[in-house]
């Protein structure tokens, strides 16, 4: 099972993967909205913003989201890891469940490039 730092950890990676990317994917990222990101075997929810291209974690709690963000993420901290590493295919696991993405239908549009 990962470790909240692990998760933490995947998490910055993306960002700095998204802050690298080019054409339809930076496009993709350069959303501002706010993100939560549930690791429901840890219980715990890192919630913060996509903005500029990056993800920027602002905060750390244990349990669900406390407010509804804009895109919200849940998945188990190995699927997070599995997902930044490229071991694991987002829309693969999306489709079976493994990942949960919830997102306003404009949202989802842009972000379908990342998937």
């Amino acid at each position: 099972m990962a470790t909240m730092e692990e998760c933490r950890s995947a998490l910055d990676k993306l960002s700095d993967n998204l802050a690298r990317a080019g054409g339809d994917v930076r496009a993709a990222a350069a959303l501002d909205r706010s993100l939560s990101c549930h690791i429901t075997d840890l219980d715990v929810t890192f919630s913060g913003r996509l903005r500029g291209g990056r993800i920027e974690v602002l905060d750390t709690a244990p349990g669900r989201p406390h407010e509804k963000a804009q895109i919200r993420l849940a998945m188990k901290g190995d699927d997070l890891v599995a997902l930044v590493a490229g071991d694991l295919n987002f829309a693969k696991a999306w489709a079976s469940g493994r990942v949960r993405l919830e997102a306003g239908i404009r949202d989802l549009l842009h972000l379908r490039t990342l998937l």
